[in-house]
């Protein structure tokens, strides 16, 4: 279905880009037709979802294809449920339909904007937990030969906000449908922010549910209301060293030792130690409640966020060392761009 060729109400940061042609597809057939029109017709690509991570920091000169590929089905072994998603789902809508069917385990990522597809490119995290930790495989459509591969988790390459999905398959694959695994043995994961309140003793898969999206909202803008892409940068990893360097003149910054050793900040707080809480460039600014946030406070362009980024970025690299990293896809004219080349 053609609908437009605007772009503001397909992507979180209603950013007023413009495409070629846009295309909302809700099969798989219909999804490889498009793209194999579009590569006919020698035009770029863009395959989008809820358009959560993305910022337009141009126009697209070409056209872009909405996944709206639906469905969720639920099969059950001795131990675990399995659960098979379709892209096009949303990613919040379907955890809150497994907590309603007692299936267990995803509420640590709860109200996280997206679609599912969207959500292993990523390695979406949130609170303790990541995708990979119950992704159980991925199936991708090959745009050159119209055939579906499952890919088993342990084959994705799962890193921090990272994947096979970003480097190997980015542009001759998409991704179709998803399968998560679920362990009927539940176990609350409470380490991190507020869920750390709960007593892991009596704590219930409701109550972390709800803790995690009465954090979220306390602290992210609703897109509906006020445009954004949620956490912009990246939490940064840094060598023990510096992590101490760091600790020693601020004994209050949040640290995680991770399993190879290095330590991974909290991009959030070091922006708010630089004073950026409400910084404003153009259009863009920094949202009051969370400095990872950057919000589109009156009519931003692309360029206006990148500014903004760029802003925060070097003053964050000036006073602690560290240069942030946009987890926010970049896209410009013919595709994604490099975001840090971009913000140079």
């Amino acid at each position: 279905m053609n609908l437009t060729s605007e772009l503001k109400t397909f992507n979180s940061f209603a950013i007023d880009a413009k495409a070629l042609s846009v295309h909302i597809v809700q099969s798989v057939d219909d999804l490889y037709e498009r793209w194999t029109q579009a590569k006919n017709d020698k035009l770029p690509v863009l395959l989008l979802g809820g358009g959560s991570n993305v910022l337009f920091v141009e126009d697209f000169d070409g056209m872009v294809i909405i996944n709206r590929i639906k469905g969720i089905e639920i099969s059950e072994s001795q131990d675990a449920w399995h659960v098979h998603a379709q892209a096009g789902e949303n990613w919040h809508q379907l955890i809150e339909t497994l907590l309603n069917k007692g299936i267990y385990g995803a509420e640590n990522l709860a109200l996280i904007p997206g679609c599912v597809g969207s959500a292993p490119i990523q390695n979406i995290g949130a609170y303790g937990l990541e995708l990979k930790d119950i992704c159980e495989y991925v199936d991708i459509l090959s745009l050159v030969t119209g055939k579906i591969t499952r890919i088993l988790a342990n084959e994705c390459r799962f890193g921090y906000r990272d994947s096979i999905f970003k480097h190997e398959y980015q542009h001759s694959h998409v991704i179709v449908s998803v399968g998560l695994i679920f362990s009927k043995e539940w176990a609350p994961k409470l380490a991190y922010g507020d869920l750390s309140k709960l007593d892991p003793a009596v704590a219930t898969p409701r109550q972390v549910f709800e803790s995690v999206c009465e954090t979220r909202k306390s602290k992210l803008p609703d897109p509906n209301v006020v445009g954004n892409a949620g956490s912009f940068f990246k939490n940064p990893l840094v060598s023990a060293t510096l992590a101490q360097k760091i600790k020693d003149n601020y004994p209050n910054c949040p640290q995680y030792i991770q399993p190879d050793g290095t330590v991974k900040l909290a991009a959030g707080w070091l922006i708010d130690q630089c004073g950026l809480k409400g910084h404003q460039l153009g259009g863009a600014a920094v949202h009051t409640q969370q400095a990872l946030v950057l919000i589109n406070k009156y009519g931003a362009t692309g360029q206006d966020i990148v500014d903004l980024a760029k802003f925060i970025s070097q003053t964050v690299a000036a006073r602690f060392n560290i240069y942030l990293e946009p987890e926010v896809r970049f896209i410009g004219k013919q595709g994604e761009v490099n975001a840090m080349d971009y913000m140079k």
